[in-house]
């Protein structure tokens, strides 16, 4: 739903787990810890959801089933999941670039749609994404989400950290449950993306100490111009924190508050100095303004300064770091005189 900007207006299912977990369970090798993890701790296991909710159970978990960009948080730790879902096709989500997947499920590649049936035959014991408080649902199992998907949720507990308030305290969320699987997160690639993402934050802080830059975080479609509100896009608030001044628009729909709706008649509301355009459809959205004849009655459309904006994805450090590098490579050269 977020990634469309639309608001779409168990017997059985546990006879199937009983049947095939034995199998699944003394069979595949996934169960043990990744290379890379720590041996396994005993249990009992604990974790405060960012639901607030604190979870617990006799084991630590071992098979576990996660959201892709969890999926790709988990294994910077060498935590492997037994199964993913995602939200588009794995060899498109940028969460999973580069993320070796070999012997883990594929188990749904489109927003709301999870095999279920297939998940439930991992003898899953966790399930792993994150917590979005707008929804109070976690990532995959949200209002609009297909009846048979939710059914995901009876195969075992899900947990994970809370979306809102900062990537960073994602990323930190999710070293911590890392931790709490058995990984070494001191010995890990995580702690090394840790490491240049607080390279790539400074830098950036550094660079916006120069300007007095102010920015609208925007998703342009043919009937609307979406405008985000920081409040729901942690990358914004930490953007704000340290020196992008990023514009909060002053009606976000009441219904669905990530966005502002502006009529592209009102396209020119706001005048930032820079517009960040949401990147999952950047290119598109450059021929969507470019039929727009009010698109550039925004001073910042007009002079050209249009930079992508890392919109809703961002979940380790190492792509926290990345995305740094190049959002201050591109706001480097922005002129901070034309907006507002």
């Amino acid at each position: 739903m977020r990634l469309r900007l639309a608001v779409a207006t168990a017997a059985s299912l546990a006879l199937a787990l009983s049947a095939c977990s034995s199998d699944v369970a003394d069979d595949d090798d996934d169960a043990k810890p990744a290379s890379g993890a720590s041996a396994t701790p005993e249990g009992p296991w604990t974790f405060t959801d960012g639901s607030g909710e604190v979870v617990e159970l006799d084991q630590v978990p071992t098979r576990i089933i996660a959201h892709a960009p969890a999926a790709a948080a988990l294994i910077s730790y060498g935590i492997r999941p037994v199964g993913i879902y995602g939200d588009e096709p794995v060899d498109t989500d940028p969460n999973l670039d580069g993320v070796d997947l070999t012997g883990i499920e594929i188990l749904g590649e489109e927003w709301g749609s999870i095999d279920v049936a297939k998940a439930s035959t991992l003898a899953p014991d966790l399930i792993v994404a994150d917590w979005w408080p707008a929804e109070k649902a976690h990532s995959g199992l949200e209002n609009s989400v297909k009846a048979k998907s939710k059914k995901l949720a009876e195969l075992a507990p899900v947990v994970g950290p809370s979306q809102g308030g900062s990537i960073l305290n994602l990323a930190e969320g999710y070293e911590d449950l890392a931790e709490t699987l058995g990984a070494d997160v001191e010995d890990s690639q995580g702690a090394e993306d840790k490491a240049a993402f607080e390279e790539a934050r400074d830098a950036f802080v550094a660079a916006m100490e120069d300007k007095d830059l102010t920015a609208l975080a925007v998703s342009p479609t043919a009937d609307l111009l979406y405008a985000a509100n920081p409040e729901y896009a942690p990358e914004l608030l930490d953007f704000t924190e340290w020196g992008l001044q990023v514009v909060t628009p002053d009606t976000p729909d009441p219904d669905f508050p990530y966005w502002e709706n502006l009529s592209w008649e009102n396209a020119d509301k706001y005048q930032p100095d820079v517009l960040l355009i949401d990147s999952r459809s950047f290119e598109e959205a450059k021929k969507t303004v470019a039929a727009q004849p009010t698109w550039t009655s925004i001073r910042a459309a007009e002079a050209g300064q249009l930079i992508e904006w890392p919109a809703f994805w961002l979940h380790t450090y190492a792509d926290y770091a990345d995305a740094l590098t190049k959002l201050t490579a591109d706001l480097a050269d922005v002129d901070d005189t034309i907006g507002d």
